[in-house]
């Protein structure tokens, strides 16, 4: 028994959850963390495997007041996964079953504690995939995409996790369990509420499964990568291609130090007149892909254009893409430490945003290397300081707000896929008025009456 929780709660957890119950300190440890890299100890860890589990756990813990914190796998940059108010971590690792496939449906079911990757090589048989692909779809979970909205490079045609889930079953912070949406594509009976707990980070209710809208899988893609003399040459091309009626399935941007990280450190083949880099990909049938490919050459055409170079099949492609995938390791030889956000703006303002950004680098004397989804808008934002200088830490956490206020400034907000969780969480009256900040208060009163559900995430103290 633990003495950090009530004893009567600590024995009927005990009793409902059994080998599921964790509460020694070590095991403790290993779920106070995520890829924020902050911690904090929780009471104690569920390992639920039902979702009647789920419940009785719930209404539990509020009957004596205790925080619930839901839990993937731990990929999520901004906190939302960390227990900073204690109480009991509820890891979804052990609710992983792929309920039901669904190919005349398009849509499969699925516990939260199923991979993404994992349902993605589930779907394959059968010519389907599930679009949200973040970086970390090897080994993030569906329930944590789902808590923060992941998107990733295919946002840009097959959208979010917010537009591809049909149907969600959770239990609210007041013990219940509700299902919102069907397992249609259409529907116009009440609220939409399932879209509403997408992004919701576990603050509203605990996803036990969710229905998720399929796509068929492409059978055919193309790659191009386009060069460019500067970052603004790049966005004029972006907004080209939106404009257009061929959507690309990825549009991926590169300021130039991002470029010349590629190229010096990751060995990327760029030219070193490169300003800027996009990658752009094409996917569908074989026999209209030329045709798609050549409408995105052409958009990407215009002044300040280095070179564009073509990609006829799958290993060229690969090696198109090597400049992108060199990216991120390469930033870990300009500093030690890194604070990446990701930040939204209309297509039509990166410049700005690229221009806006290197000018706070400047004045925090710091590398802030910038790179992302630019079909959508969505840019990572890296700023790169030694964690052990004081200076450095000093001056990176205090250029931060800069980027969240010039992204507000130009019609974006905080986020695209990250969520807000605690990285981002004090800056949200800044992007959201106060009658709207209102109105999600009183949501979360509804779905979380005494307020346990992952508290101090997402919505700032009132």
């Amino acid at each position: 028994m633990t003495a950090l929780l009530p004893a009567d709660l600590d024995t009927e957890l005990a009793a409902l959850l059994g080998d599921g119950w964790r509460t020694d300190a070590n095991e403790r440890l290993t779920y106070g963390y995520d890829n924020s890299r902050r911690h904090a100890m929780p009471d104690a860890v569920a390992l639920p495997r039902t979702r009647e589990q789920v419940v009785g756990l719930v209404r539990a813990c509020r009957r004596h007041r205790v925080p619930v914190v839901a839990r993937g796998r731990g990929t999520n940059t901004t906190g939302a996964a960390v227990p900073v108010a204690g109480g009991v971590v509820v890891s979804f690792e052990r609710m992983e079953r792929i309920v039901d496939i669904r190919p005349g449906d398009r849509c499969a079911i699925v516990e939260p504690g199923v991979l993404n990757g994992d349902l993605q090589s589930a779907l394959a048989p059968h010519g389907l995939f599930w679009p949200p692909d973040p970086t970390s779809a090897a080994f993030s979970t569906v329930g944590g995409n789902l808590a923060c909205n992941a998107g990733g490079p295919r946002a840009v045609k097959y959208g979010a996790s917010r537009d591809n889930v049909l149907a969600l079953t959770a239990v609210t912070g007041a013990g219940e369990l509700i299902t919102c949406g069907t397992a249609t594509t259409k529907g116009a009976t009440g609220f939409d509420l399932q879209r509403l707990l997408v992004g919701s980070e576990g603050t509203l209710a605990l996803i036990v499964e969710a229905t998720l809208r399929l796509t068929p899988a492409p059978p055919a893609r193309r790659a191009v990568r386009a060069i460019y003399r500067d970052v603004a040459s790049a966005a004029a091309a972006v907004a080209r291609l939106m404009a257009q009626p061929v959507t690309p399935s990825m549009l991926e941007f590169m300021d130039h130090h991002a470029v010349r990280l590629a190229r010096d450190v990751g060995g990327a083949d760029l030219p070193v007149d490169a300003g800027a880099l996009l990658m752009i990909e094409a996917d569908g049938d074989a026999h209209a892909l030329a045709h798609d490919v050549d409408a995105l050459r052409r958009a990407a055409t215009g002044d300040g254009l280095v070179s564009l170079d073509d990609a006829p099949d799958e290993a060229a492609r690969a090696k198109l893409w090597a400049a992108r995938k060199a990216l991120s390791p390469a930033l870990r030889t300009l500093a030690p430490g890194k604070i990446n956000e990701d930040v939204v703006v209309p297509v039509s303002r990166i410049p700005a945003l690229v221009d806006g950004v290197q000018t706070i680098a400047r004045e925090a004397d710091l590398p802030i290397v910038t790179f992302g989804h630019a079909g959508n808008g969505n840019l990572h934002v890296n700023i790169l300081y030694d964690p052990a200088d004081a200076s450095q830490h000093e001056r990176a956490h205090a250029a931060l707000p800069k980027v969240f206020a010039l992204a507000i400034s130009l019609g974006g907000t905080l986020s695209g896929e990250h969520g807000i969780g605690l990285a981002k969480r004090d800056f949200i009256p800044h992007a959201i008025d106060a009658p709207t900040l209102a109105l999600m208060r009183a949501l979360k009163a509804t779905f979380d009456p005494d307020a346990i559900l992952n508290p101090g995430k997402l919505l700032p103290p009132a």
